[in-house]
């Protein structure tokens, strides 16, 4: 499952994905997924490894694939696949570090 794009997110986009992240089940769920690589895991491989099944799990996939964390491929009415989004996971670290450092030169200035 490869899925890379340019994304640009705005300040309400990655607040929901960060709240997404706010559970330790999500977030080691997202972390199995990413461990996995691009072309994901089937339901019952990603249970097995995330140590999460059922209906609990299904609960967790729906958050981060809502928060576009997570893309998941369907066959009929079977998940078959779920894998990180990681043009969004890119995201979120580009968001968060994107203005970097943009004020020392003002801060430094005010001092004088």
């Amino acid at each position: 499952m490869k899925h890379h794009k340019n994304v640009s997110l705005s300040i309400e986009d990655a607040a929901q994905a960060f709240a997404a992240l706010g559970s330790e089940q999500r977030l080691g769920v997202l972390q199995t997924l990413v461990r996995a690589g691009p072309d994901g895991l089937s339901m019952g491989d990603l249970g097995k490894r995330s140590g999460i099944n059922g209906s609990t799990l299904t609960h967790h996939l729906r958050f981060l694939t809502h928060a576009g964390l997570v893309v998941q491929a369907k066959q009929g009415r079977s998940i078959i696949c779920a894998a990180v989004a990681y043009d969004m996971a890119e995201a979120l670290s580009h968001f968060l570090l994107r203005n970097c450092c943009a004020d020392t030169d003002l801060s430094e200035h005010n001092h004088d």
